[in-house]
């Protein structure tokens, strides 16, 4: 690779490398081809997943208003429930990809099967409360009668059967950890290639396959991810990547796992800083009736279409952070983080000006009733204009991730989502009524916001010296 660019021929080169998972030494040689070389797997992945965000909003969008603003709903509790899930694959990640640094395959292993184990144990508890009290947890988001009785099924499953999502996300962070990208690329390609085809099986009927509505949704995700779930294990039991479990592996290491659950803490609180902020702007938005929800709801699907790739890119980073932070080279962690944060805002800059043109246009694809073509285009636009900022702030926060400290995030997180977001969010919106505007405002700012901190603070170079 030249110091610049690279031809064409060495891309398609570098690209076919990325995807077959051939192995790299992430802490040595050119960071432009580390980046590359792990950007482009997670890329892949994040976008497969977001396809499929799209194809199942298309599919459930043609049930009801109703079946969108339950999944906007459902998706918003089940996000405060995966805070822990998300801690301790940020945890998994870190302690991995440091492991994988110092050339300690065993010690890699170990946290592997320990972020299982609490994964499980985590996703049993979800299983009892979803099953037990969907309708209560629908009612306490504010949703009307006719929602609840439609929708409590999509709630009931999703929820009931979240260890398939639980380990398929854990799982993942670990193959992310170990440099494995494409390994979990291939995963969630298989569970989202059968969520896609089961899709419309089960929420329209096919065969002798009764029409679930938008229950079926929640069965096809259920399905899909359970088998790559399986493909996942036997990865890992037959040791085709860098990490290898063994039955006799399977036992608790308290020492292991306590070193987790520390390092997870941080990243357990910063996202449920982050998400229950989002609960309550979810709540918020419930004020102004089903068809603005299912406009915010749509919205929100189709950034995750962008977003997932630009996550993607921060998940490399944080890969980068920590497996150069395990082979002692911190100056190397911070150049990989600068780069990927540039190469990302370039995307996101892309993206925002689409959806600033295009906005009415995209939401029409997915619904045409008026109020939610208008709310969504308009949520659409107005988060848009912060995209650049979203970009940069997402890849320098992952990367405090990576390197282990997951407690920075969480202050940031703190003041911008609690202390500005939310009271600004309510404020505007209801106080001094100016409706949805005022919370897709809020977003834009508290974003930009996280952006600016995160990389103010990520200069002063704290995170270096992190131990995990």
């Amino acid at each position: 690779m030249s110091q610049n660019t690279i031809s064409l021929k060495q891309f398609f080169t570098y690209f076919k490398m990325a995807v077959s998972g051939k192995e790299q030494d992430f802490t040595s040689g050119s960071i432009r081809r580390a980046v590359f070389m792990l950007s482009i797997p997670m890329i892949l992945e994040m976008l497969m997943e977001s396809i499929f965000a799209l194809v199942d909003i298309m599919y459930v969008s043609q049930v009801s208003v109703n079946a969108v603003a339950t999944i906007g709903l459902t998706e918003s509790v089940i996000t405060l429930v995966y805070a822990v899930a998300i801690g301790l694959s940020m945890a998994a990640t870190a302690v991995v990809a440091r492991r994988i640094g110092e050339k300690d395959v065993k010690g890699a292993s170990e946290a592997t099967v320990q972020v299982i184990i609490l994964g499980v144990a985590v996703a049993a508890i979800i299983s009892a409360i979803g099953i037990i009290y969907p309708k209560e947890l629908l009612s306490l988001m504010g949703a009307e009668t006719d929602l609840i009785e439609e929708g409590y099924g999509y709630t009931k499953v999703l929820l009931g059967g979240n260890v398939t999502i639980m380990l398929l996300f854990l799982i993942n962070a670990v193959f992310r950890g170990a440099g494995n990208a494409s390994i979990a690329m291939w995963t969630l390609i298989l569970s989202n290639g059968l969520n896609i085809i089961l899709d419309p099986i089960f929420i329209f009927g096919f065969g002798p396959v009764p029409a679930f509505g938008v229950e079926g949704a929640a069965i096809a995700t259920t399905i899909g991810r359970g088998t790559a779930v399986l493909f996942q294990l036997i990865i890992l039991f037959y040791g085709y990547g860098k990490i290898k479990i063994g039955i006799r592996d399977l036992i608790i290491r308290t020492k292991v796992m306590f070193n987790l659950i520390r390092v997870s803490l941080g990243g357990i609180g910063q996202f449920l800083i982050g998400t229950s902020s989002w609960v309550f702007l979810m709540r918020i938005m419930s004020e102004f009736g089903s068809e603005v929800l299912a406009g915010y709801t749509i919205a929100i699907r189709v950034m995750m279409f962008t977003l997932m790739p630009a996550w993607g890119m921060s998940n490399a980073a944080a890969t980068l952070v920590g497996q150069n932070l395990g082979a002692e080279k911190p100056e190397r962690a911070s150049q990989s983080v600068w780069k990927t944060g540039k190469y990302n805002a370039y995307f996101m800059a892309l993206v925002s000006v689409v959806y600033l043109v295009f906005a009415p246009q995209i939401i029409l694809l997915f619904n045409t009733t008026p109020d939610v073509v208008k709310y969504g285009s308009l949520c659409l636009r107005v988060i848009a204009a912060g995209y650049i900022f979203y970009g940069y702030g997402m890849v320098v926060i992952n990367a405090f991730n990576g390197a282990g400290d997951t407690k920075t995030p969480t202050y940031i997180n703190f003041v911008c989502f609690w202390l500005i977001q939310l009271p600004f969010a309510y404020i505007v919106a209801v106080t001094l009524d100016f409706g949805p505007i005022g919370v897709f405002g809020a977003i834009t700012l508290a974003e930009i916001l996280i952006a600016i901190i995160g990389i103010i603070w990520f200069k002063k170079g704290y995170w270096k010296s992190v131990k995990v």
